[in-house]
C-alpha cells in the first residue's frame, strides 16, 4: 500500500511540473508578424490578385492587427473615427491580462482568410500556429484569441461595407468605341480592363476618389509636332535605343525589377499560362519589411509601419483607378502598332487597363512619402524584394529615390507615356502627404 501511494504521489508531482512546463508564456516577435505578412503575400501571388484588389488584401488585416494592439496603448492611438466610417470598437473585458501581440496576429490572420481565394492556405498556416500556442499556454492563447477575434469581427463588418461586394456585380468595361484615344485590350491575352469600378470603393483617408484628380494628359493627337504625338514617339524611340544596348543595360534591369505585373502571359507552343509575380503594392510592403528589419523596429512600430503604408497604398490605388477610367487613355503599344510600326513590341508586357496615370508612379509616390515620415529621409537600403523572382538586389539612397526609379521604369518598359509617369508621382505624393497629415498614430 505504501509503495502504491508513493507512485501515485510521484505521478501527481510529475504531472504538476509537466503542466507547469507546458504553461510557458507565449513570446511573439516581429519575425512572427513579418512571417504572417509574407504568408499573405505568398497566397496573393498564388491566387493572382490584380494590383488594386491586392491592396485591399493588405490594408484590412494590418488595420485589424493595429487596432487589436492599440486600444489602450500609451504610445499609439486607435484609428477609430480617423479612417472613414470606422467607429469606436467595442473591447472585451481586460481584467485578465491579454497577450496583445499574440491577439494581433490572430486578428490579422482572421481578416486575411476572408480576403483570399485559397482560404485553406491561410487557415492551415493559422492552425499550425494555434496548435503550437495551445500546447505552450492554453489559457494565455484562449484569452488572446477571444480578444483578437472580437476586434477582427468588427473590422470585417466595417470592411464588408466598403462597396467591394457591390462592384463585383457591376458591368465589365465596355471596349466598343469609335474614339481613337480610348483604351483597347492589348496582346498577347487581350484581357478586358480590370476593376473599372474601383473608384466606387470607400476610401480610407481621402475625402473622395477624385480628391487628387490630376491635370489632364496632353490632348490626344496623331499630328506630328503635337505634345501627345511627341510623347508617343518618345516611347517608340526610347524603346528602340534601349534594345540596341542589349538585355543587360541599366534601363532594362530597372524595367524588369519594377515590373510587378501579376498578369504576365507566357506563350509556349500552343499553351498560354500566367507567370506569377507580386503587385506594385506588395513590392512596397516588402520595402516596409526591409526598413523595419534594418532599424530593428519593435513589434508595435512594425505593425504601425505596415498599417500606415498599406493605407497609403490602398488610397493610392483608388485615386489612380479613378483617373484611369475617367481619361481611359490608349496605351503606346496599340498606337505604335497601328500607326508607326506593326512589328514593334514593348519591353514589358502591357497590363490590362487604361494608361493614365501610371499605377506604379502613384503607389510609389504615396508609399515613399509615408515610409519617409516613419523612417526618415536619406534612408539607405538594399531592396531584396524581387530575389524570389530571380531578379538581383537594387540599392537606393532613400524611399523617394526608389519611387522615382519605379516611376521611370514604366517609361523604360514602354508601357506608359512620360506624362503618366511624372504626373502620377505627384498624384501619389499628394495621397501620401494627406495620410501623413490626417492620420494621427502617435499620442
Amino acid at each position: 500500500m505504501k509503495v502504491r501511494s508513493y507512485f501515485i504521489l510521484l505521478f501527481i508531482i510529475n504531472s504538476f511540473f509537466s503542466c507547469q512546463k507546458e504553461q510557458e508564456p507565449i513570446a511573439i516577435s516581429t519575425d512572427d508578424y513579418h512571417a504572417a505578412v509574407d504568408q499573405l503575400t505568398d497566397v496573393m501571388v498564388h491566387d493572382i490578385f490584380s494590383p488594386p484588389v491586392a491592396s485591399r488584401l493588405y490594408v484590412y488585416p494590418n488595420i485589424a492587427a493595429y487596432e487589436t494592439l492599440n486600444q489602450n496603448s500609451s504610445t499609439y492611438k486607435s484609428l477609430a473615427n480617423q479612417l472613414n466610417e470606422l467607429k469606436k470598437l467595442n473591447v472585451t473585458d481586460q481584467s485578465t491580462p491579454i497577450n496583445l501581440k499574440l491577439a494581433s496576429i490572430i486578428a490579422y490572420l482572421d481578416v486575411a482568410k476572408e480576403l483570399v481565394f485559397s482560404k485553406d492556405s491561410i487557415t492551415g498556416y493559422r492552425d499550425s500556429l494555434y496548435h503550437t500556442w495551445e500546447i505552450k499556454n492554453l489559457n494565455e492563447f484562449s484569452n488572446a484569441k477571444e480578444y483578437g477575434l472580437n476586434i477582427s469581427k468588427q473590422v470585417i463588418n466595417w470592411m464588408n461595407a466598403d462597396n467591394y461586394a457591390e462592384t463585383r456585380t457591376m458591368p465589365d468595361y465596355n471596349i466598343y468605341t469609335n474614339d481613337p484615344s480610348q483604351w483597347e485590350p492589348t496582346p498577347p491575352a487581350y484581357m478586358k480592363g480590370i476593376e473599372p469600378h474601383w473608384s466606387k470603393l470607400r476610401t480610407f483617408v481621402l475625402d473622395s476618389a477624385s480628391q487628387f484628380k490630376p491635370i489632364t494628359h496632353p490632348k490626344f493627337s496623331l499630328e506630328k509636332g503635337t505634345a501627345f504625338y511627341n510623347e508617343l514617339m518618345d516611347v517608340y524611340k526610347l524603346t528602340n535605343e534601349i534594345r540596341e544596348k542589349g538585355d543587360d543595360c541599366e534601363e532594362i534591369q530597372i524595367a524588369r525589377f519594377w515590373d510587378c505585373n501579376p498578369f504576365v502571359s507566357v506563350n509556349k507552343g500552343h499553351f498560354m499560362f500566367a507567370e506569377k509575380k507580386i503587385t506594385p503594392g506588395a513590392h512596397w510592403i516588402g520595402i516596409c519589411e526591409i526598413a523595419c528589419k534594418q532599424t530593428n523596429s519593435d513589434y508595435e512600430k512594425t505593425v504601425y509601419a505596415y498599417t500606415k503604408t498599406s493605407i497609403a497604398i490602398a488610397d493610392a490605388f483608388i485615386s489612380c483607378w479613378d483617373e484611369k477610367y475617367r481619361s481611359n487613355l490608349i496605351r503606346p503599344e496599340t498606337l505604335i502598332n497601328k500607326h508607326i510600326d506593326l512589328e514593334w513590341t514593348p519591353i514589358l508586357q502591357t497590363p490590362p487597363f487604361p494608361e493614365y496615370t501610371s499605377g506604379h508612379s502613384v503607389v510609389s509616390g504615396a508609399s515613399s512619402e509615408v515610409l519617409t515620415a516613419i523612417f526618415g529621409d536619406n534612408f539607405v537600403f538594399d531592396d531584396t524584394t524581387e530575389l524570389p523572382y530571380g531578379l538581383p538586389i537594387r540599392s537606393f539612397e532613400s524611399f523617394r529615390r526608389a519611387a522615382q526609379e519605379a516611376a521611370v521604369s514604366r517609361l523604360y518598359g514602354s508601357i506608359h507615356y512620360k506624362a503618366a509617369v511624372e504626373i502620377g508621382v505627384d498624384q501619389g505624393i499628394a495621397v501620401g502627404t494627406l495620410v501623413n497629415s490626417r492620420l494621427s498614430f502617435l499620442k
